[in-house]
């Protein structure tokens, strides 16, 4: 199993998700998109966190129809670790470029207002629709 040290390092755990779970969030992943697009004309710095989670959230749908959620501790982290695993070498620039976002997300949600520029928050927008767009191209047959 290609996830096997993931487990054994405790960075992800076992899920059994229904159809309906691993639905919801890709809604969620939906949503997301569409809410970064409003809120990008008032906060680049909002837009960019809902963006961001956009793809998270497509992430998590993913690991779900694996079987699989990330642990509670560095959660972002380690889905993204997985995602690298679980998509391969096709996918390792874009999805390297969401954990490369992670700690400015986190730094912008948390710590420094004004941190993000317009053309940041348009190429995570533009990187988020196109990797969702994946995922669920990739689910699509998990989910009929």
């Amino acid at each position: 199993m290609i996830y096997e040290n993931l487990v054994k390092q405790g960075k992800i755990k076992s899920l059994d998700a229904s159809q309906d779970e691993i639905k919801e969030i890709l809604s969620l992943a939906d949503r997301d998109l569409k809410l970064a697009e409003f809120v990008i004309s008032q906060d680049w710095d909002w837009a960019f966190s809902i963006g961001y989670n956009a793809a998270l959230q497509a992430s998590r749908a993913f690991m779900y129809a694996q079987g699989f959620r990330p642990s509670s501790t560095n959660s972002h982290k380690n889905t993204f670790e997985f995602m690298s695993l679980a998509l391969g070498k096709e996918y390792i620039h874009l999805i390297g470029f969401f954990d490369r976002m992670r700690p400015k997300r986190n730094q912008a949600l948390y710590d420094t207002a004004g941190l993000i520029s317009e053309t940041e928050v348009r190429e995570l927008l533009k990187k988020s629709k196109e990797y969702v767009g994946i995922i669920k191209e990739k689910l699509k047959k998990n989910l009929s």
